[in-house]
């Protein structure tokens, strides 16, 4: 069921939560990244386990990103880190500094070592500000490099013995920078073979913040309706509305969790959670006014000291509703652990509504 949201489970945890914890909030879906769960725990003891979901906890669905976006970054960042090829990516462990390479094959390969319910093709994932020439050859990789997952993931459907209709999902990514024609030449030659979803690559805002809309709306026009379209890292509630009315439909990010461990807190504006809007559009007016769907306050500050109002007095949380603001407010000024962890449930309850209401009203056009 679309839209969804994941929050992103990168190390095969989200910070501070346990699983019954997630799946109290309403979350169904989490994400965790092939090239952290590599390099650590590895993937032997993963494979004792059972698989991730074993090894986690979680019996919902999960999604492996590929971390081509993390090795990506590395070495963009630091080019001591490795180097990119078209045959692979060469980089060094931030953990030990021991050398590793990543194909296309291998990521398939550890994928499904995971166990997940869908996958990621691994794809050349560079900054926004590339030059057209440098987009190019990425775009040229990305598509080359998808080819090569899809034939490991025939191959090792076939090694795993899995039915066709117990096969995970397998998602291409699309990249091509701002630049809308490299987007759409990207998404055409991988909608030519034929994937479970595809994504959008890269940042969705430019160097400067600027939320990419034409370059989002470009993509997931070329994107057939009968396929899934992943919005990666989009995640700000404002964000994922106006890409659910473009038609993306599944979104993840460490936002509500990230700012939960910092104090700051969301809370559905209460018009919006009624809800009174009568459809998508609704909603995106109120996104592009960027104040209706919700407010955020940082639970730190002092006008929350003597605050015993509930964190949430209409959560479904019992904890949320039984401890005040105040108390919250103390938690984090002793830097007390459940602190962070109260904050972060609330963030995800809020998105998980968020998405809820935004699925109803998508139903509603």
């Amino acid at each position: 069921m679309t839209p969804f949201f994941m929050p992103d489970a990168t190390r095969a945890v989200a910070k501070g939560l346990t699983a019954e914890e997630l799946r109290r909030t309403g979350i169904c879906a989490l994400v965790v990244n092939t090239y952290h769960l590599y390099l650590q725990p590895g993937m032997e003891i993963i494979g004792k386990a059972g698989g991730c979901n074993r090894f986690m906890g979680w019996n919902g669905p999960l999604l492996s990103d590929s971390g081509g976006y993390q090795v990506f970054s590395l070495i963009h960042k630091n080019r001591q880190m490795g180097k990119i090829c078209d045959e692979h990516v060469e980089f060094r462990s931030p953990i030990d500094g021991s050398r590793h390479i990543l194909t296309p094959e291998k990521s398939i390969q550890i994928q499904f070592d995971l166990g997940v319910d869908m996958m990621v093709c691994l794809d050349d994932c560079p900054p926004n500000d590339f030059s057209r020439k440098d987009l190019e050859k990425s775009v040229a990789r990305t598509i080359a490099w998808a080819k090569r997952c899809k034939r490991e993931y025939l191959k090792q459907a076939k090694k795993h013995n899995i039915k066709e209709s117990e096969r995970p999902l397998l998602f291409a990514v699309i990249q091509g920078g701002t630049e809308i024609g490299l987007r759409e030449y990207c998404a055409e030659e991988l909608v030519k073979l034929d994937f479970d979803g595809y994504g959008f690559g890269g940042r969705h805002v430019d160097k400067n913040g600027v939320f990419l809309g034409d370059v989002l709306r470009a993509t997931v026009n070329r994107i057939p309706e009968d396929k899934l379209r992943f919005a990666l890292g989009v995640g700000t509630p404002e964000d994922i509305s106006l890409c659910a009315n473009m038609g993306w439909d599944m979104f993840d990010c460490v936002i509500p969790t990230r700012e939960g461990r910092h104090g700051r807190l969301f809370e559905m504006n209460s018009e919006f959670r009624i809800p009174n809007f009568e459809s998508i559009k609704d909603i995106r007016r109120s996104a592009l006014k960027n104040r209706h769907l919700y407010i955020t306050y940082n639970i730190t500050n002092a006008e929350y000291k003597n605050d015993l109002n509930p964190i949430s007095k209409d959560s479904d949380l019992t904890e949320l509703r039984e401890y005040s603001r105040a108390y919250l407010h103390h938690l984090f000024k002793v830097g007390d652990p459940l602190g962070p962890r109260l904050a972060s449930l609330n963030n995800l309850e809020v998105y998980a509504m968020f998405i809820a209401i935004l699925g109803r009203a998508i139903k509603t056009e």
